[in-house]
């Protein structure tokens, strides 16, 4: 089976795996904190902070932020459902905001100045499939707001968004991501103190860690602010310092499938759509593609499956899952919802070989023939 994603583990890895064990030491230490400055020197910022998932991250970055009850978040609905449930955990409410269109599936500036009330308290963007929102136009929305701008960037890792251009930015790590931890996320922030207050919280609150109380021999801890378990712990570290060395070449081979892909859909299938313009910059996360109004994707999926090719969505709606339409009844995204209906993730990893792109372009061809 030709896997949608795929993670690229080896021995460089287990080595990695095996010198933590040989320390005996696997909760949060040094290699954490090796990760995070070599992470923060790939993105071009000062520090980073590593957490156990991105939903961690973004939370953290919104309790930093100050974002609590009563306050209102503007968030894309075409996501996945850890943005918006980020939001719930501080007590504040998303308020979805549509996309720009089925062919520009990032949310929408426009729709977003719409949306702002006086309960707006931050806006959250999400770079979906790896495609970088525009950085001027949020950069100007947000400062038009009086409002702080999150990068929900699990899908954009890597050099090509050296820089920060929202006031934070959170990571995903998962097993399906760019480069992985299994689990883990990272968040980077231009406010030091926004950082400092992260990390703390990340460890219950605690004034000090387990290590730090080993080496410098305080007599206890304190407990300065309200935090969570979110610590990444050394196995997680050590497998990130290993693929984030690897992560460049990755994406540079992403983007040489993505663009072979561009070519063989544009022969093989006339009547599909590819979302972004092919110079668009992207850390390529995923293909997705549009399927001609009024396909059967479900047939579409099935028919390549028996070719032995997985496919996936990505994603339903967040306002259409059960229970944001119970808790936000009645909410409409046209755009959202059109983009959804139609959209088809193909596989993309760094594992494919060019004449695999070809193969499933031709599988997609005949189920979509059929």
């Amino acid at each position: 089976m030709l896997l949608v994603s795929e993670p690229g583990l080896g021995p460089e890895e287990t080595a990695a795996l095996s010198g933590v064990i040989a320390d005996n030491w696997i909760t949060m230490g040094d290699r954490v904190r090796a990760f995070e400055k070599a992470f923060a020197a790939e993105h071009g910022v000062a520090d980073a902070v590593a957490v156990n998932s991105c939903t961690a991250a973004l939370h953290l970055a919104l309790q930093a932020l100050a974002i609590g009850p009563g306050d209102e978040v503007l968030v894309p609905s075409m996501s996945f459902v850890a943005t918006s449930n980020a939001v719930l955990y501080t007590g504040a409410r998303p308020v979805f905001v549509d996309i720009e269109s089925p062919g520009v599936p990032l949310m929408s500036c426009a729709h977003a100045a719409e949306k702002v009330t006086a309960r707006t308290r931050a806006v959250i963007i999400m770079h979906y499939a790896g495609y970088l929102a525009d950085r001027s136009s949020w950069r100007d929305f947000a400062r038009t707001y009086n409002l702080p701008l999150i990068e929900d960037s699990a899908h954009a890792v890597g050099r090509l968004r050296t820089g920060l251009f929202g006031d934070a930015a959170a990571f995903s790590f998962y097993g399906n991501k760019n480069m992985t931890t299994g689990e883990g996320g990272m968040i980077i922030a231009h406010d030091p103190a926004v950082l400092e207050k992260a990390r703390q919280a990340r460890g219950h609150g605690m004034t000090s860690g387990t290590l730090t109380r080993l080496r410098e021999r305080p007599a206890s801890y304190d407990v300065t602010m309200l935090g969570a378990n979110y610590r990444m712990n050394e196995l997680s570290a050590a497998i990130g310092l290993v693929q984030l060395e690897k992560l460049s070449g990755w994406n540079d081979t992403r983007e040489t499938l993505t663009r072979a892909y561009r070519l063989a859909l544009k022969e093989t299938c006339p009547g599909l759509d590819i979302p972004f313009s092919a110079d668009w910059r992207s850390a390529h996360h995923i293909m997705p593609v549009l399927l001609p109004p009024g396909a059967d994707r479900m047939a579409v999926m099935n028919s390549l499956r028996d070719a032995g090719i997985q496919t996936s969505m990505h994603y339903p709606p967040i306002h259409q899952l059960s229970l944001y339409s119970q808790m936000y009844p009645g909410t409409s995204l046209p755009q959202t919802e059109e983009f959804a209906a139609r959209q088809l993730t193909l596989p993309l990893h760094p594992k494919m070989e060019a004449a695999q792109v070809e193969t499933v372009a031709r599988a997609l061809a005949h189920a979509l023939a059929g």
